[in-house]
């Protein structure tokens, strides 16, 4: 049973109804997925969820195919089922084969090094509760990321992990298909 009331549009509190809109339109169904649903009831919750989603679309140095596979590997380290089926959802929209998005889930390697390194030291930051190796650090400035490419993905990291908490503290019901 969920914890937190849903709302529509119509009934979300005022600060919340504009931001719940333009997560419609990030929506595979065309209405406010349960999880946006139940953050629009805090609209301090829904604002801080797209305040991180809109600074990494539109500041950051990652492409979206990236940050789709640093968020579903976080989301499969976080345990969430929910975020983990939305986000295997966005790594196929991003364009990652359905064999790539399962390697992330499990958490396994992709093949490619430079794009292995960094998810590595994103799933290890997931893993860790935010603490890395210096040699996985090593290995993703091997790898040919940046210094600002590699604080960039932090912010894939704890969208993934605010998202993938709230889920479990709000006890959001599973609107999508879980997927494979």
């Amino acid at each position: 049973m969920t914890r937190i009331p849903s709302h529509s549009v119509a009934d979300a509190p005022d600060a919340s109804r504009s931001l719940l809109e333009e997560m419609i339109q990030f929506s595979p169904t065309g209405q406010p997925l349960n999880m946006h649903a139940q953050m629009a009831h805090s609209p301090a919750v829904l604002q801080a969820y797209v305040s991180l989603r809109r600074a990494a679309a539109h500041q950051g140095t990652l492409d979206q195919r990236i940050r789709a596979a640093l968020m579903l590997t976080s989301a499969a380290a976080a345990g969430n089922d929910y975020a983990v089926a939305v986000l295997s959802m966005l790594a196929l929209r991003s364009g990652w084969q359905q064999d790539d998005v399962d390697a992330l889930r499990a958490g396994k390697d992709l093949g490619d090094a430079t794009t292995d390194a960094l998810i590595g030291l994103v799933r290890t930051a997931a893993d860790g509760q935010g603490r890395v190796s210096d040699a996985a650090w090593a290995d993703a400035v091997a790898g040919g990321w940046t210094d600002e490419q590699l604080a960039e993905a932090f912010a894939s990291l704890g969208l993934a992990v605010f998202t993938a908490y709230f889920l479990n503290y709000a006890a959001t019901e599973l609107d999508l298909p879980a997927g494979r």
